[in-house]
């Protein structure tokens, strides 16, 4: 039942152009009898068993993933689907250099940030991962829930809005869904805000996303809980760039205009680039 298709078939199979003999293995292997239905080829069993958290993807490279326009991000192929756009993430590293931190698919009133980790063979990254996303939500002042999602364990949280209070002082807080997968020697994680956090007509949809993403491993050895790299097409870098240098010439007009408001006020620069924020576009 939750078998997954590889893209390579059995090399038995592809030398003799026949179905290999039926086998049995021990308790904690395959067992087949040879009489399944499935003209495609042998569907492998998961090679863990939490894998059956994403029987309808996300998918590995390796797996027949479904056929969608997806844009190629490096570390991860993903769902171009229509009404909804690509952003790139960015955040300023120890030496003052801007590096990708994810990719965030925003549709109409919700969004979804995507970030492709290394992990062990073993399994269980997802688990210690919501573990430290549940200290850092209540060091900030959160709430958070445990809850049993399409895609397995994911927490439900309540993030106070750095800034922003109410007219009587009470501090304003979003919803939020940290949802994550483990997959071969990889883990995604997702964070959910907006409609797809808190309606349920509308989680389907977001789900739906975050379910067709392909992660690209790679064989390269990368230290288990460290973000896999995400290159950004030509198209967007050319975006990233052009809205950088209309960033700097707005906060080179309001600089320039110190003193000069009308009501006095003198106005401030922009913020640059935070971990989050969108700092380009894809086709959407």
């Amino acid at each position: 039942m939750f078998g997954r298709r590889r893209k390579k078939r059995d090399a038995k199979t592809e030398s003799t152009g026949t179905e290999a003999a039926p086998r049995r293995e021990g308790a904690a292997g395959a067992v087949s009898f040879g009489n399944e239905i499935e003209p495609e080829g042998p569907i492998e069993q998961p090679a863990k068993e939490v894998d059956r958290y994403r029987a309808t993807g996300p998918w590995d490279s390796t797996e027949n993933a479904p056929e969608a326009k997806r844009m190629d991000v490096g570390s991860m192929l993903l769902p171009m689907a229509q009404g909804t756009e690509i952003q790139v993430n960015v955040a300023q590293d120890a030496q003052g250099k801007q590096k990708i931190i994810g990719v965030t698919l925003v549709r109409d009133k919700s969004a979804l940030q995507v970030q492709p980790f290394a992990a062990p063979k073993s399994s269980g990254l997802w688990d210690e991962m919501r573990e430290e996303l549940r200290e850092q939500v209540v060091k900030q002042g959160g709430k958070v829930e445990d809850h049993e999602g399409t895609f397995g364990p994911e927490l439900r949280a309540l993030v106070p809005v750095k800034g922003r209070k109410t007219e009587d002082g009470k501090q304003l807080a979003q919803r939020v869904r940290f949802i994550g997968v483990d997959g071969p020697r990889w883990v995604l994680r997702g964070v959910i805000r907006g409609e797809g956090a808190s309606k349920p007509e509308v989680m389907s949809e977001v789900e739906q996303l975050f379910a067709d993403v392909v992660v690209v491993r790679g064989d390269q050895p990368v230290p288990p809980n460290e973000l896999l790299a995400i290159t950004v097409p030509k198209q967007i870098q050319e975006q990233m760039a052009q809205a950088a240098k209309t960033r700097a010439a707005q906060q080179a007009a309001q600089s320039g205009n110190a003193g000069r408001s009308p009501n006095g006020a003198a106005p401030g620069g922009q913020p640059g680039p935070s971990g989050g924020a969108s700092n380009g576009s894809g086709p959407s």
